[in-house]
């Protein structure tokens, strides 16, 4: 009998490889996405010193009324608009977008776009 293939465990690894490349900084930190079946979440990294600056997600109390009557997509465009507005009110303008091996698309797209509808430059 075959074995079904882990979709999650090839996602991790192509996160990891991913990895290698990528890094933030205290100027331009790291956007790190993870989605899960219901939910999404956003943390801006600064990898060099291992902090978390900002965190967001379609859990956070502040976005409870906006996200009601939402579907997933229309919520992950507000959470990153969401999490990029908390980043700049610390003065950072820039971020790279670690895509955490999720194709872009979907929910991870609309992230991406959300945090530059704020004015965040990926």
């Amino acid at each position: 009998m075959i074995a079904k293939e882990n979709k999650n465990k090839i996602r991790q690894k192509r996160h990891r490889m991913i990895r290698y490349t990528l890094s933030g900084t205290a100027e331009r930190p790291r956007l790190n996405v993870y989605r899960s079946i219901n939910n999404v979440y956003v943390q801006f990294i600064d990898d060099e010193k291992g902090n978390t600056i900002a965190a967001a997600s379609s859990l956070d109390s502040a976005l409870k009324e906006q996200l009601k009557g939402k579907n997933k997509k229309d919520q992950a465009l507000l959470v990153g608009e969401y999490a990029a507005q908390k980043l700049m009110a610390s003065g950072v303008r820039e971020a790279v977008f670690d895509r955490g091996g999720y194709l872009y698309t979907g929910r991870v797209k609309n992230i991406a776009d959300g945090a530059r509808k704020a004015g965040l430059k990926i």
